[in-house]
């Protein structure tokens, strides 16, 4: 596995190196000791899949408040997504900043999203799964979000959200959760 840093303070691209002969091609996704010797979490107590239905759609920007925070990989496995990343630690050198990144089954990468940051991700194509790896468990009471179109972010999406959940619509914006 290749880790590139992703442009924001503790956020990797994990690009899988796979090895292909006449069969096709096997690759890690994952490795305890490599993530560790990166410094990044390595303990997953959750696996979860979300599937789209829809081109367009967005979920997010979501995270859990601590003692609850998580760390999570992303990566697509069918279709494709715009993922986005937002860091809202603390006297972090990148608070306030996001980037994107597209993910596909076909460029493999994952995105190595630590605690402190906001996640969410539109769908490029219909039919779109989403795999995460989360280190923390769900707990709702801590569960938060902040509006994917909140000008002080100023997101570039790529297209406009054509489904998006009642929930999403209504978190609050940047300077509110900060607060």
């Amino acid at each position: 596995m290749r880790f590139v840093e992703a442009g924001l303070d503790g956020a990797w691209l994990i690009e899988p190196e796979p090895v292909a002969d006449e069969r096709g091609s096997f690759a890690r996704t994952f490795c305890t000791r490599e993530f560790a010797d990166h410094g990044l979490e390595s303990n997953f107590v959750q696996h979860s899949v979300s599937h789209s239905v829809n081109r367009g759609t967005l979920r997010g920007l979501h995270f859990q408040h601590e003692p609850h925070a998580e760390v999570k990989v992303v990566s697509c496995i069918r279709g494709a997504i715009l993922d986005v990343i937002v860091d809202m630690r603390p006297g972090s050198p990148t608070r306030r900043r996001w980037i994107s990144v597209e993910l596909t089954p076909q460029n493999r990468r994952q995105i190595y999203i630590p605690k402190g940051f906001a996640h969410g991700f539109i769908t490029l194509d219909d039919d779109s799964v989403v795999s995460y790896l989360i280190s923390e468990f769900y707990t709702p009471g801590a569960a938060s979000g902040l509006r994917y179109d909140d000008p002080t972010l100023g997101i570039d999406w790529r297209e406009t959200p054509t489904v998006i959940s009642e929930r999403d619509q209504g978190w609050t914006w940047l300077e509110a959760s900060l607060a």
